[in-house]
Parts: structure tokens; sequence; C-alpha cells
């Protein structure tokens, strides 16, 4: 299976992608000099920089079982998105919070509970058919660093497990990501307050 994960800034997500999901992966930024473009080169993926303006020609000419946004900054024109399957991953419960900074705007809106969505990408931003979703608790003395912690690592944990049953197009069940070891070893909290500790 042939997979494309799009980033342009640190890769986190891509990492957890990489050491996960077992498939054929490239690399892609928009960014030269994109930290996820050193991280895949350190993991021995292939990384490749495509300027925005070229990814029509990009994904016209390469052809992928399924791509994955990972921290893409630009949003896919619909000549893009219709050469492919084009997933995205957001930190929040959506539709709440779409668009940049939904961490820190769900944080200091006082919602009691955020969480992470894994959604189809279609034109409109963050508004895709939901594939999954993943609720984080904010508790009266968490803190934002906190918070934010805890997003990135529910969204490390979720994001490789659902890649992995889109590419082998079986449906995502939550036992996936509460089953020993499909956590990276680790079990998840029920109640939606922690991940993979």
């Amino acid at each position: 299976m042939k997979l494309a994960v799009m980033g342009s800034g640190n890769g986190g997500n891509f990492e957890a992608i990489a050491k996960h999901v077992k498939a054929d992966i490239t690399c892609i930024s928009d960014i030269q000099d994109a930290r996820i473009l050193q991280r895949a080169r350190n993991l021995g993926v292939k990384a490749e920089f495509v300027p925005f303006e070229d990814n029509l020609r990009y994904f016209t000419e390469n052809k992928f079982d399924l791509i994955v946004l990972a921290g893409y900054m630009r949003i896919l024109p619909p000549e893009v998105l219709e050469l492919g399957r084009f997933v995205n991953i957001h930190p929040s419960l959506l539709p709440a919070f779409k668009g940049k900074d939904a961490i820190k705007r769900a944080f200091l809106a006082g919602v009691k509970v955020s969480g992470v969505t894994i959604h189809w990408v279609q034109d409109e931003v963050d508004s895709g058919k939901i594939i999954a979703q993943y609720p984080v608790l904010i508790g009266n003395l968490t803190h934002l660093d906190e918070f934010e912690a805890e997003i990135h690592s529910i969204e490390h944990a979720l994001y490789p497990i659902v890649i992995e049953k889109l590419l082998n197009d079986e449906v995502f069940d939550f036992s996936d990501l509460m089953g020993g070891g499909k956590c990276g070893g680790g079990c998840c909290d029920d109640a939606g307050g922690g991940c993979c500790r």
C-alpha cells in the first residue's frame, strides 16, 4: 500500500505514523527545510519537497492509496482533492473550534471537554465527514501546556491506527485503540482523560 503524509512543520504525527503503519510511505512538505522532512530522512522514509503550486502535477503523476495531512498548513484546492483520498487530523471535537489555534481557543473558551477528530478532507476547512473522534477532559487545575501535551499524545496514538484501518478497508473500532499493545504498549483511560500512559 502506498501512503503519502503531508506536513509543513515539526512532524510529530508523521513520526508516529511512520513507526506504526506498515506501508510504502512518502513524506511530502511544502516547506523545503521543514523538520518533518528531516524526521523522514532520519527514519529512512522517502522525503520530498513539493511546493504548494506543484501539488496538482505531483498527485497527477504519483498515485497513493491514501494521502494523510499531518500539520499541512495550506488549503488544498478541489482539483487536487479529486486526485486521491485525503484524510486530516484536527485537535478539537469538530465541528467545534475549526481552523487554527484550536487547542488554545478551546482551552480559553472554558470548555470541559475537547479532543481530537480525524476526518475526510473536502473544500471547506475542517468540514469533511468524521471518521473518528476521541475526547480529552479539561479539569479545573489543568494548564494549557498539559492539555496540549494530552491532545498530542492522543493524536499520536489514534491517527496511525485509523490510517492502518483505512488502508486495509477496515472499520475503526475503539477496541483497536484500547486493546493491549495497540497504543505502544500502554492502556487508554476510558473516560477520555488520558491515553497510552
